[in-house]
C-alpha cells in the first residue's frame, strides 16, 4: 500500500483507491483519498 500525508487529519495514512497519474511536467505521482475523512491525497513520485 502507498502512504501519503493527509492535510486535514495532519497524519500520514494509507491511500484509499490509489491510482497512478502523470503530472504536466512528466513526473509520476499517486492520487487517492483518505480512508478516515475522505479528503484527496497526493504523493509525488509514488
Amino acid at each position: 500500500m502507498v502512504s501519503a500525508y493527509c492535510v486535514k487529519c495532519k497524519a500520514s495514512r494509507e491511500v484509499k483507491n490509489p491510482r497512478s497519474v502523470t503530472m504536466k511536467n512528466g513526473r509520476h505521482a499517486t492520487s487517492g483519498t483518505c480512508p478516515i475523512c475522505g479528503t484527496k491525497m497526493f504523493k509525488i513520485g509514488g
